[in-house]
């Protein structure tokens, strides 16, 4: 990328503070992915450099498994940039995406406190997007209102930007999109209960990600507001980097990774499975056959047993194990 960029995206597993800058590292929580092993290809590098040059979110659409969330927590890392976390569900409303109204919490407190009859803020917690939009430090808004709506880690700190992923947004109510679609244009949201509006700092606007399985089409008013990218399973020569990167290289297991890799390949092009395995899938199951230092083409005694077993990684209905099992009779593909 050209200097001409506001931020640069290598998605090579370096931080922003690695490469001369100043932010702090953001760590994955424990028993995720290593954000710092994601390897990025230059196809999905330039979409993610084009979004955050726009300022528009980023949709990221393709198939289970092929890292599109990860893509959040790469980018949350090596920026150096709090990551919130927006799980969409079937019944996900326009709401949900900004804040959380205790109602019921609010209604019995009222009936023995005036106070908090007056005011619902007490009973409102912010959510996923809302906590980036308040986090910039909204002109206008005294600091009080703002920290009361983020939990206590987050209050009374300086106007700074943050990631926000939505995650399968496909999941939710056709409705759902279109009814953010101001919102998220201007980085914005406003509380109903207590009418006040918070409006993003241009200059700490919140980077939105947004996930898509492909399930269902997403409104076309909506589509022409984001930065798409449809992210493809990947290649021989690229997986194996994919696998390396997230195992570590080791010039033992090179010549068992690189049979392994194209008997998966082989398998998922063939059309033979009912759910081909997922790039996601392949990992574990690379990580079975580096701790069993398995060749698929050269099997010593015992590891038949250990590779018909590792077929679980990859398949996910009885049929799709059965057919895997039937294309190595003698355990080797």
């Amino acid at each position: 990328m050209t200097d001409g960029w506001l931020k640069h995206y290598l998605g090579q597993g370096q931080t922003l503070a690695g490469r001369g800058g100043t932010l702090r590292q953001w760590e994955r929580p424990p028993g995720s992915a290593d954000p710092s092993k994601y390897l990025a290809s230059d196809e999905l590098r330039a979409a993610v450099n084009v979004a955050l040059a726009l300022g528009q979110p980023l949709l990221l659409s393709g198939l289970p498994g092929t890292g599109k969330t990860d893509l959040a927590y790469s980018l949350a890392w090596e920026l150096g940039l709090d990551l919130f976390v927006f799980s969409t569900k079937t019944t996900s409303t326009a709401r949900d995406l900004f804040y959380r109204y205790d109602a019921l919490r609010h209604f019995h407190a009222s009936r023995f406190d005036e106070k908090a009859q007056a005011d619902a803020l007490g009973f409102i917690e912010a959510e996923a997007l809302g906590k980036a939009i308040l986090l910039t430090r909204p002109e206008g808004v005294p600091a009080a209102r703002i920290d009361a709506l983020l939990p206590e880690d987050l209050r009374e700190r300086p106007s700074r930007q943050s990631v926000v992923l939505v995650d399968e947004i496909d999941k939710a109510p056709r409705d759902f999109p279109n009814d953010v679609l101001l919102e998220v244009e201007r980085m914005e949201f406003r509380i109903h209960e207590t009418g006040d509006l918070f409006t993003a700092r241009p200059e700490c606007r919140p980077i939105l990600v947004l996930t898509s399985n492909s399930e269902k089409n997403l409104p076309e008013a909506f589509l022409r507001r984001c930065v798409f990218h449809y992210i493809t399973p990947p290649g021989k020569e690229r997986l194996i980097e994919i696998v390396e990167g997230r195992l570590g290289k080791d010039p033992g297991f090179a010549a068992q990774l690189d049979h392994a890799i194209e008997w998966y390949l082989a398998t998922r092009e063939s059309g033979g499975l009912t759910r081909p395995p997922s790039t996601a899938e392949c990992l574990n199951w690379a990580r079975i056959l580096h701790r069993a230092n398995i060749d698929v083409k050269a099997l010593l005694p015992g590891q038949r047993e250990i590779l018909l077993a590792s077929y679980a990684a990859l398949a996910k209905t009885p049929e799709d194990l059965d057919k895997l099992g039937k294309g190595s009779p003698a355990g080797t593909p």
